[in-house]
C-alpha cells in the first residue's frame, strides 16, 4: 500500500514537473471561391488543352500574407489534371505562371454559431509571371494573346513563365534560364514591393517584382538539387537520374524570417540520393537574402513510422518552423484523408548537413518535430468528413490576430491546390460535390514574431495597361460625340 502511494505521489510531481504542451489552435472560420471562375489576368485565348488561360484554380500551392487581410494565393504550373492527350508532356499546357492577390476577410459571426467568423475571399488582382532576359522554350510559348511558335519571340521582349514540361533547354535543371515553372511556395519581402517564390521543376527560388510580376533575382541552390538528365516527362526524369530533386517532388515550401532577412526552402521528398520519394529525411534549404548564402538541415518526415511528403513551411520566428506533412488522400483524389498534420521544428542546434551525400547515412543529424496541429482531427470536428477533407493542403500562412471569446489570439490560414476543378467526387459518393479553392483560419496562442510587411505596391504593368487601354476609349468616345 505504501508502494503505491508513493509511486502515485511521484507519478503526480513529475506530471506537475513536466512542461504541459500548449493547446492545438482551433479552427474559427471557413470559406472558398469557386474552382469555375475566371481570375483578373485578361487573357482570353484557350491552352492547348482547350482550357481557358485565365482559369481560376490551384490557388492553395501557396499562400502568403501581405498584410492586413491582404493575401498572395499561388496556383502551380496550370491545369493537368485532364488528359489532353500530350502523356509526354504529363499533360501540361502553356499556363503562364502567376499568383493571385486576395482579399481574406474575417465577419464575426453571432453568439452560438458554429463558428466563430465567416471567412470571405474577393479575389483583387492577377500578376503574371515574366523574365527580361529570353528564356528557353520548347516548340511553343505562351504570351499575353496566345500560344504561338517560340521561334517567333523575339530576344528582349517580356518572356513569360510557364507550366509546360518541355519549356527548358539540355544541361542541369536548374537552369535559371529554362522557361518552365512549378511555383509552390511564396512569401512577401519585409517592404512589400517583391516576392520569393520557390518551384518544382528546377528546383528554383526566384524573386519577382511585386507590382509587375518580373524576375529580379536568382538564388542559385546547391548543383546536388539538380538532375542531369531532363526530359518533359516526369517519369523519364526520375528513371534517368539517381541524383537530384525527384521530379514533381522538387522545391515545394517556402518560408521567411519575421525579419525578412532569411529564406527557407524545403523539398517536398528526398532527393533521389536520399532515399528519394517515400524516403525518410527531405532537407532544408536556408538561404541569406542579403548574400545568397546556403545551409542544409535534415528533417525526419516520419509520422507514426511511415514516411509523409511535406508540402510547406512557415517561420515563427529566425529558428522555430512549422511543417506542413501530408498524406495525398481526400477529397479530389476519391479516397478518404488520414494524415494532415502541422509539425514544429526548431533549428537550434541542428547540424548542417551539405557536406553530407547521402542522409541515410546519418540519420541522426535529422531533426524531429512536435506535432503542432492535427489538421484532419479539427476538420473532423467541425463536422467536415474525411471525404471531403481536400486531398492537397498545401498553402499556410499567419495574418493578422483576433479576438476569440474576448481573448486576442493569432491566426494561421491554410488554403488547398484543387487542381483547377471545380468538382470532385468524394469517397462513396456516386456525383460530384463542390472543389473549389477552400481556405481555413485557425486561431491559437503563443510566441509568433509576426512579419512586419510595410508597404503595398503599385498595380501591375499588365492592369496599368488595361487602364490606359480604358483611358484610351473613353477619350474616344468623348470625342466622337
Amino acid at each position: 500500500m505504501r508502494l503505491f502511494l508513493t509511486t502515485a505521489i511521484a507519478s503526480a510531481l513529475l506530471a506537475l514537473a513536466a512542461p504541459s504542451r500548449a493547446a492545438e489552435p482551433v479552427l474559427i472560420g471557413m470559406g472558398n471561391l469557386s474552382g469555375s471562375l475566371s481570375d483578373l489576368s485578361g487573357l482570353n485565348y484557350s491552352l492547348e488543352s482547350g482550357l481557358a488561360a485565365n482559369l481560376l484554380g490551384g490557388m492553395g500551392s501557396g499562400l502568403a500574407w501581405a498584410g492586413g487581410n491582404t493575401f498572395l494565393a499561388l496556383p502551380d504550373r496550370g491545369p493537368n489534371a485532364n488528359d489532353w492527350g500530350a502523356p509526354q508532356l504529363d499533360n501540361t499546357t502553356s499556363f503562364i505562371a502567376r499568383f493571385q492577390t486576395v482579399q481574406l476577410s474575417l465577419t464575426a459571426n453571432a453568439a452560438g454559431s458554429a463558428l466563430p467568423y465567416t471567412l470571405t475571399p474577393t479575389l483583387q488582382a492577377t500578376t503574371l509571371l515574366s523574365s527580361s532576359t529570353t528564356l528557353n522554350y520548347g516548340p511553343k510559348a505562351a504570351t499575353l494573346s496566345g500560344i504561338v511558335d517560340s521561334s517567333t519571340v523575339l530576344a528582349g521582349s517580356k518572356n513569360y513563365f510557364s507550366g509546360r514540361s518541355d519549356n527548358f533547354a539540355s544541361g542541369l535543371s536548374t537552369n535559371p534560364a529554362n522557361a518552365r515553372l512549378d511555383p509552390e511556395g511564396i512569401r512577401v519581402s519585409n517592404d512589400g514591393k517583391s516576392v520569393f517564390i520557390s518551384d518544382e521543376y528546377g528546383p528554383y527560388v526566384y524573386q519577382f517584382d511585386r507590382a509587375t510580376g518580373e524576375r529580379i533575382r536568382t538564388f542559385s541552390l546547391p548543383s546536388s538539387f539538380a538532375v542531369g538528365n531532363v526530359s518533359s516527362s516526369g517519369a523519364a526524369e526520375i528513371s534517368g537520374n539517381t541524383a537530384g530533386r525527384v521530379a514533381n517532388k522538387g522545391m515545394e515550401g517556402l518560408a521567411i524570417s519575421p525579419d525578412g532577412k532569411t529564406l527557407f526552402g524545403f523539398v517536398q521528398s528526398p532527393l533521389a540520393q536520399d532515399g528519394g520519394d517515400g524516403g525518410r529525411y527531405n532537407r532544408i534549404v536556408k538561404i541569406d537574402v542579403a548574400t545568397g548564402a546556403t545551409s542544409q538541415f535534415a528533417f525526419d518526415n516520419q509520422i507514426n513510422g511511415k514516411a509523409y511528403n511535406s508540402s510547406e513551411l512557415l517561420a515563427l520566428n529566425d529558428h522555430e518552423l512549422i511543417v506542413l506533412e501530408r498524406d495525398g488522400k481526400g477529397m479530389g483524389d476519391g479516397s478518404k484523408a488520414a494524415v494532415k498534420q502541422l509539425v514544429k521544428i526548431d533549428l537550434t542546434g541542428a547540424a548542417e548537413v551539405s557536406g553530407i551525400a547521402d542522409l541515410r547515412t546519418q540519420p541522426g543529424t535529422a531533426i524531429v518535430g512536435t506535432r503542432f496541429l492535427d489538421i484532419k482531427a479539427a476538420l473532423n470536428a467541425a463536422g467536415i468528413s474525411d471525404a471531403l477533407i481536400p486531398a492537397k493542403l498545401e498553402g499556410i500562412a499567419f495574418g493578422e490576430d483576433v479576438i476569440v471569446n474576448g481573448k486576442t489570439m493569432h491566426t494561421l490560414y491554410l488554403a488547398n491546390d484543387n487542381d483547377f476543378l471545380a468538382t470532385a467526387i468524394p469517397n462513396g459518393g456516386s456525383a460530384p460535390a463542390a472543389y473549389g479553392n477552400q481556405f481555413y483560419v485557425f486561431a491559437f496562442e503563443g510566441n509568433l514574431t509576426n512579419q512586419a510587411i510595410a508597404a503595398v505596391p503599385e498595380p501591375s504593368q499588365y492592369a496599368l495597361l488595361l487602364a490606359g487601354l480604358s483611358l484610351v476609349g473613353f477619350v474616344a468616345r468623348r470625342r466622337s460625340r
